[in-house]
């Protein structure tokens, strides 16, 4: 099962037989007051030197989400992207609940993206599946549907393969579709780490499709966040995660040490070379 997703000048394959993938998180107005004020301004550099501080770290991807409060998505959308796409190769990946967003955003871009995303809701279905399919994207599905997030792993489960049906009738193949079983803090839930490793294993069992998922929500209002994302990260990839989205600027390492504890790396090159590169 491979995802293949692709940018101008650069391509990226996800699947169980290569190696882990980052989509890197950072451009995100979400609880950075800096950065969103930024975009509302039409500051958009501070997209562009984050791309390029994301790729320099070891990002395979990059998540583009300009959703700050008021903001014009639609309009911003593909002027972030024009400006990523001048700046690194890396593929996209258009981040918004809003489809006008991520149709303005797959207008202009020069490859096969990356959609994040749709879920089990009926509206997202019908609003989101039709894009990707238009544009020959690839397209993450989140396990929510109309009820919310499921409380089970097999509710979560029947989400995932709700969205992989209604995809392929639309001739999306679940190779074009990445699955988030969806991360909940442990701070509110000592069982939601478990729920969601299970989740994994279920949807690797049951479908077979790769897998990625928000790291870094598994450690909110906790302290001392990146030991907790790490050792989270390094399980999940060991059930089935292939491309998470996370910060690549502080967990490029874990998933080069899971990649070569799991047989992903031989003879320790890609971490050899990374580490020469990024140390003094």
């Amino acid at each position: 099962m491979e995802t293949i997703i692709s940018s101008a000048k650069q391509t990226v394959v996800i699947g169980p037989d290569h190696p882990t993938r980052i989509i890197g998180e950072r451009i995100n107005p979400t609880g950075r007051k800096k950065f969103a004020a930024a975009i509302l301004e039409g500051k958009l550099e501070v997209v562009r030197d984050e791309a390029i501080a994301q790729v320099e770290a070891g990002a395979d991807i990059l998540d583009v989400n300009v959703g700050a409060a008021g903001a014009d998505e639609a309009a911003l959308m593909p002027e972030a992207a024009k400006l990523i796409m001048a700046a690194v190769d890396v593929p996209l990946c258009f981040d918004s609940p809003n489809p006008k967003a991520l149709g303005a955003g797959l207008a202009v871009y020069g490859g096969k993206a990356l959609i994040n995303s749709v879920n089990g809701e009926e509206k997202s279905l019908d609003a989101v599946l039709p894009l990707a399919a238009a544009h020959k994207a690839a397209v993450i599905g989140l396990c929510m549907d109309d009820d919310g997030i499921p409380g089970t792993a097999e509710g979560r489960l029947r989400v995932a393969e709700k969205i992989v049906e209604r995809a392929g009738k639309l001739g999306i193949g679940p190779e074009d579709i990445l699955i988030d079983p969806l991360v909940l803090t442990v701070s509110a839930d000592s069982k939601a780490g478990l729920l969601t490793m299970e989740t994994i294993r279920l949807i690797k069992a049951k479908l077979g499709v790769n897998m990625t998922m928000g790291a870094s929500n598994i450690s909110f209002g906790l302290p001392n966040r990146p030991v907790i994302n790490a050792n989270f990260l390094t399980m999940a990839i060991l059930l089935g995660i292939n491309a998470p989205i996370s910060n690549p600027l502080k967990e490029k390492e874990t998933v080069l040490v899971a990649d070569l504890l799991l047989g992903r790396d031989e003879f320790a090159m890609n971490y050899i070379t990374y580490f020469r590169a990024h140390q003094a």
